[in-house]
């Protein structure tokens, strides 16, 4: 089949990935323009446009998709199918209806639970237990297309926003290399989602770094790992920011809020329901991340001492 896949991050290489696998004609490939990164604002070219560049596939990055240079772009690549995996542009109806079989997207939820910019990590945040992919045939909505076919996966108890990012985007070039095949083969379902399912996950922002430890440990424990490898969780130790980088629940028997009940070896803080929650991994201001017990070697901090996000 003649495809053109629009992907922007290091999650959407997979997909592509397994379209050239699968013998799929990939006649060329749109993503987000190069950005500035880095201490020197060096121009840096996304992940997608890396490696579509190694494989010798024409690379696209329009600014917008609604001036009609994409509409032109398409003309002359002609593809049957458009594969969307994380390209972080909003396709107009012209471009949504180009192809024969239209535009198909890998999502990384069990739609419509999450749609939005960051369902992985809202899925960590609010310590779901199960995850997956959803491919879906794409509308001019956000993320409220028919799905096609689901997989799911389960999220354990320490796994984090990068864990599950890593996982899903393994399991989304399988999911796609499945809905394909039946596409193919006349065998896809489309089924209607139920907008009353649905949880908006937004982009993620600095404003969740702060830990409240007045909240219960399992809620804290899921914004520690629900914010890695971006934007971190982070502490207040006297006038400094402390990144939280991991942690796990802890069976110690807890006291105030954001009191240190263990310091030494282990960093145990205690939380709003008087559990507890050890932190594993910081990251001092400047600093490179280590383990806690590595950290209160340089920087004691006694037990009864009261934490802050």
């Amino acid at each position: 089949m003649r495809v053109v896949f629009m992907g922007t991050p290091e999650f959407s290489v997979p997909c592509l990935r397994q379209l050239i696998a699968d013998g799929h004609k990939v006649t060329g490939v749109f993503t987000q323009p190069d950005k500035p990164k880095g201490r020197g604002n060096k121009l840096t070219p996304p992940p997608v446009k890396v490696y579509a560049e190694q494989q010798n596939i024409p690379v696209f990055q329009p600014r917008s998709m609604r001036d009609g240079e994409a509409v032109r772009i398409l003309e002359q690549l002609q593809p049957e199918l458009i594969v969307v995996t994380a390209f972080g542009k909003i396709l107009p109806p012209e471009v949504l209806n180009f192809p024969k079989y239209g535009c198909i997207n890998i999502h990384a939820s069990l739609l419509p639970r999450y749609r939005g910019a960051a369902p992985i990590q809202w899925c960590v945040l609010n310590g779901e237990t199960v995850s997956g992919v959803t491919s879906m045939q794409m509308d001019a909505g956000l993320d409220t297309g028919d799905m096609l076919l689901q997989s799911q996966i389960s999220v354990t108890e320490n796994m984090t926003s990068g864990q599950l990012h890593d996982a899903l985007s393994e399991l989304g070039a399988q999911v796609l290399s499945d809905t394909l095949d039946a596409l193919l083969r006349g065998e896809l379902h489309p089924q209607k989602q139920d907008d009353s399912l649905s949880n908006y996950a937004p982009m993620l922002s600095k404003e969740l770094c702060p830990i409240d430890f007045s909240l219960p440990a399992q809620q804290v424990h899921n914004r520690i790992r629900g914010l890695n490898p971006w934007p971190l969780a982070t502490v207040q130790v006297g006038d400094k920011t402390i990144k939280v980088h991991e942690s796990v629940l802890c069976a110690d028997a807890g006291g105030k809020s954001g009191e240190v009940m263990q310091s030494g070896k282990r960093l145990v803080v205690s939380c709003g329901d008087g559990k507890c929650v050890e932190l594993l991994v910081v990251q001092a201001q400047g600093k490179k991340a280590m383990r806690a017990a590595d950290y209160l070697r340089g920087n004691p901090l006694p037990s009864g001492t009261i934490l802050h996000g």
